[in-house]
């Protein structure tokens, strides 16, 4: 019973995060801003580092199913 929610949250994470990184990775290969109006290189780093957060949550609420 108790892992329903997990898994829901868990896969809700890894999808944010997989989808932010790969969003990350598309802007910065085409020279695009990930942010506007906002230093690219900070702006990219930040993204980065949410969307690895984002994903090690999801792996976290996964391996307590």
């Amino acid at each position: 019973m108790e892992s329903g929610p997990a898994i829901f949250v868990g896969m809700v994470f890894a999808l944010f995060g997989g989808g932010l990184l790969v969003w990350t990775v598309a802007r910065v290969r085409h020279r695009a801003p990930v942010a506007i109006g906002v230093n690219p290189v900070a702006s990219a780093v930040l993204a980065s580092v949410t969307a690895l957060v984002a994903l090690g949550v999801g792996v976290w609420c996964l391996t307590r199913v």
